[in-house]
């Protein structure tokens, strides 16, 4: 099953379902007022973890979660409450999608916000704000317990979070980059065959291959006996300019690892071989 959202002129927040195997269109709804930003799937390549749903982000401020088998309306509905100031969704994923009943959904927004929600308890389970616009975010895996999330961000930051412990107030440990001066990160995204490896790619054409090397406990007990996570560190394992415009989406192969494919504003698509992985 696939599924696209169709941006026709007058006809934003319109999302669009396709049966990809029949070629035939299984439903349309309307249900974002806005422009769709971000969508995400999850569903299809699991067993035993959950409906196969997908979630949307719009501009209109919501993220909306929809199971294709029941047509037409959203099956959850995030917004701002009310009296609270609606603001630009810009991205979405899901994670901690390990069995039928866990279930994330992140999602980042204009103003630097960044929220998780339990869509089992259909819950905020946790919220921060970043300081600057979140253009992407993405779990190390969307089918185990949360274990590391990735989120970019504009002014060329990115920010890792260890999710195995949240402590009550301090929220995830993480570890912020700033180092590159590229503008802005607009996506990041992990490599398949090792979630401790990921790319980054930025506003000046630049992409880097980073990898995240765990402290050697993950978590301690503070002064109140209160549990706190410890952050690891990055490590650069590769960095390249591969065009002269923003590198503004990376998917890597599933089955062969290092292969890549990019596109940018320079409206080029890419094919990357990325060597020397260091997988272990």
């Amino acid at each position: 099953m696939g599924f696209a959202e169709i941006p026709e002129p007058g006809l934003y927040g319109k999302l669009k379902s396709m049966d990809l195997e029949r070629s035939s269109q299984v439903y349309i709804t309307k249900e974002h007022t806005d422009i769709i930003n971000s969508i995400d799937g999850m569903g299809g390549s699991t067993v035993n973890c959950g409906a196969p749903e997908i979630v949307t982000g719009s501009r209109d401020g919501t993220v909306k979660v929809w199971d294709p088998r029941q047509r037409g309306k959203p099956v959850a509905n995030m917004q701002a409450a009310q009296g609270e100031t609606r603001r630009d969704c810009w991205c979405v994923c899901f994670g901690n999608s390990f069995n039928d009943a866990e279930r994330i959904v992140l999602a980042g927004y204009d103003n630097g916000d960044l929220k998780m929600f339990d869509l089992r308890t259909m819950s905020l389970r946790w919220e921060c704000n970043l300081k600057n616009g979140v253009c992407s975010a993405e779990f190390d895996r969307k089918d185990i317990p949360m274990n590391k999330l990735v989120a970019t961000t504009l002014e060329g930051k990115f920010h890792v979070f260890d999710l195995r412990t949240q402590n009550p107030t301090k929220g995830f440990a993480q570890v912020l980059d700033n180092s590159a001066q590229s503008g802005t990160i607009w996506v990041a995204r992990h490599l398949p065959q090792n979630r401790d490896i990921f790319v980054t790619c930025a506003g000046n054409g630049q992409v880097t291959l980073w990898k995240y090397e765990y402290p050697e406990q993950r978590c301690h007990v503070d002064g109140s006996g209160v549990a706190c996570g410890v952050p690891g560190k990055l490590r650069r394992l590769q960095r390249m300019l591969i065009s002269t415009q923003p590198v503004n989406a990376w998917e890597w192969n599933r089955d062969h690892a290092g292969l890549a494919l990019a596109t940018a504003y320079d409206q080029y698509v890419r094919v990357v071989v990325t060597t020397k992985l260091n997988l272990q």
